[in-house]
Order: C-alpha cells, then sequence, then structure tokens
C-alpha cells in the first residue's frame, strides 16, 4: 500500500475550497492544511474540513510534499515559484500563469528541481472526455460554445483566460499539430476586457476550429462538435455526455450503439451510419484530476496535463488576446 501523499491548498476562495472538501475525501491524499491571506476565511474553511490552518504560505509548504494553488491568475507565478523552490509539487489552477515568461520560468524551475507541474484544465477530466478515450479522434473540422451567464468573479482577466482556454487545451491535445493562423474578435460588454470573444484557428494539417466564448449570456452552454473522416462527435461538458454518429461496416456496432440511421453506397461497398452513445462514467471530474496529480507524483509519470501543455494553451489564447486588441485598435 502506498504512502498517502501529503498535501496542502494555497488559495480557498471558490475554488480552493472545492479543492480542499476533494483532498478531504481522497483516501491517496494526506490533507495536511490550507492557506489564505483572508484569515477569516482559510480559518473557516479550516474548520469545516478539520484541517490546520497555516499563517504563511513558506510555514505551509514546510508540512507538505506537494500543493494545489487557486489564488488569483496574478499571483500563481510568485506562489508556484516558492512552492517549486521548496521541492514541492505543484498543481495551478488554469491558466498557469499570466505571461509566457512566468510559465517559462515555472516550467524550467520545475525540471532543475525534479518536480512536477499540473495545469488545472479539468475539461481533460470531464465523463464526456473520458468516455471517448478508446476512440480515434482526429477532427478537421471544430465548432465549440462555452456560454455562462455573468458572474463579477471571474472578470478579473479577460473571457479567453477565464472560459475559452477550457476549450483552447482540449482542441490542442486532440489536433495535435502546429497552429498556422489565428483570427479572432471580442467586445468589452460589461468589464474593461472581452466579454465574449470569437477565435478561428488554422492547424498546419488542416484542420480548422471555430472557438466561441462569452461570460453575458442567458443560459449556459458548453458544447463541442468535432467533424473528422468517417464520424460527428458532439460533446455536451455540462452534461458530461458525447454522441458519436460514424460510419462503419454494415452489421457493425458495439454495445454502445442504439441504432442504425441508414446505410449509403452500394454493394461491396455499401456502409452503415451507427449512432452510439459511449458509456458515461460516473465520475467527478475535479476529484479525477486531483487523484490523477497524486497518482502522477506517487509513481513519477507525466501529468494529464504538464506545464508545458498549460504554456501551450496560454500562448494560444494569448494571441487570440493580441489580435482582437489589434483590431480593437484598428476601429
Amino acid at each position: 500500500m502506498k504512502t498517502k501523499l501529503n498535501i496542502g491548498v494555497i488559495g480557498v476562495g471558490h475554488l480552493g475550497s472545492l479543492h480542499s472538501k476533494m483532498y478531504n475525501e481522497i483516501d491517496s491524499a494526506n490533507f495536511v492544511g490550507l492557506f489564505d491571506v483572508n484569515e477569516e476565511k482559510r480559518k473557516e474553511i479550516s474548520s469545516k474540513y478539520k484541517t490546520r490552518s497555516f499563517s504563511s504560505v513558506e510555514e505551509l509548504l514546510s508540512a507538505v510534499d506537494a500543493v494545489s494553488i487557486a489564488t488569483v491568475t496574478t499571483t500563481h507565478h510568485e506562489v508556484a515559484m516558492k512552492a517549486i523552490t521548496a521541492g514541492k509539487h505543484v498543481l495551478i489552477e488554469k491558466p498557469i500563469t499570466s505571461t509566457m515568461t512566468e510559465a517559462d520560468e515555472l516550467i524550467q524551475s520545475a525540471k532543475q528541481k525534479g518536480v512536477l507541474i499540473q495545469v488545472g484544465h479539468i475539461e481533460r477530466f470531464n465523463p464526456a472526455i473520458v468516455s471517448l478515450e478508446s476512440y480515434q479522434l482526429k477532427p478537421m473540422f471544430i465548432e465549440s460554445h462555452r456560454l455562462a451567464q455573468f458572474n463579477p468573479r471571474g472578470t478579473d482577466v479577460a473571457v479567453v483566460l477565464d472560459l475559452m482556454i477550457h476549450d483552447i487545451d482540449i482542441i490542442l491535445s486532440l489536433v495535435n499539430s502546429p497552429v498556422k493562423q489565428i483570427d479572432a474578435n471580442g467586445v468589452a460588454v460589461v468589464s474593461e476586457t472581452p466579454d465574449i470573444a470569437n477565435a478561428r484557428l488554422q492547424f498546419e494539417n488542416g484542420c480548422v476550429a471555430n472557438v466561441t466564448a462569452s461570460r453575458i449570456s442567458q443560459k449556459k452552454m458548453r458544447k463541442m462538435r468535432m467533424f473528422q473522416h468517417n464520424a460527428y462527435i458532439a460533446i455536451d461538458f455540462q452534461q458530461g455526455s458525447a454522441d458519436v454518429f460514424r460510419l462503419g461496416k454494415e452489421g457493425e456496432g458495439s454495445i454502445w450503439s442504439t441504432m442504425l440511421l441508414g446505410q449509403i453506397g452500394e454493394g461491396k461497398k455499401k456502409r452503415s451510419i451507427i449512432y452510439e452513445q459511449p458509456e458515461i462514467k460516473k465520475i467527478n471530474a475535479l476529484k479525477y484530476e486531483l487523484e490523477s496529480f497524486i497518482s502522477a507524483v506517487q509513481n513519477g509519470t507525466r501529468p494529464i496535463v504538464n506545464g508545458e501543455d498549460g504554456r501551450h494553451a496560454l500562448e494560444v489564447a494569448q494571441e487570440i488576446m493580441n489580435k482582437i486588441q489589434v483590431q480593437r485598435f484598428d476601429v
């Protein structure tokens, strides 16, 4: 039986309190304690989950092997650097940092110290994405919509870094090809940064992704549609489900196939149109994410979303914001 990983949480606002809740439930974690600059908040959360409230980041780091960093984005670099310098593994909520230079410094320092960085792109652990692991996904056209109702909590960063970056990360992991060109537009409606944005990503392999994010919508939506040779895949992140429409040989199907929608072709080339809804695992995405981080640390394996992945998503997000800024100045 493996020794439990001594772990703590830095920053116990909305996300940090959820990390605390999950670590308190994970068998492979020894939730040592937490820190937050807000003394009242840290005492409230530590009391709720019956763990220790530390009076400083340094004090917490001396008692753990790894930490979740759920502070505001502008402090990610400073806090993570303290942890990495102290030889601690880190899970950093998305985006990894505010700038590319900061991300590069963290990644380089982690390599030198021999510690792991995982970035909190939680949609990689969404049941809908997990259900598609057995499929060969090679999308050539992607369309995604991530819409949310207005919440002042997220307005410290542009909607590209707040919401769109989730889909950017998913798309980059699926396409696995360098980005060739980016076109983007956005509007600042109720905050000082874009609240709604659209980007068109063109990849060197020919794939095109059309990505929209908004935080001023009436209804929530977190959907992605992918088109590839012989298949169409629809993902609903909010429901945690996926639908697959694909071409197969006559009579072909799987345990998830529920119907044949017809046939195309003639003679020996006749093929069936198959509809499948992959089995959805009953998992909590955040808990699964944190468990995978602990497992990577304990086994010395690559995190599912490592520092380089977080850097890549940030790089594309920054380029999208640069395009939006250029267009704003051109008006």
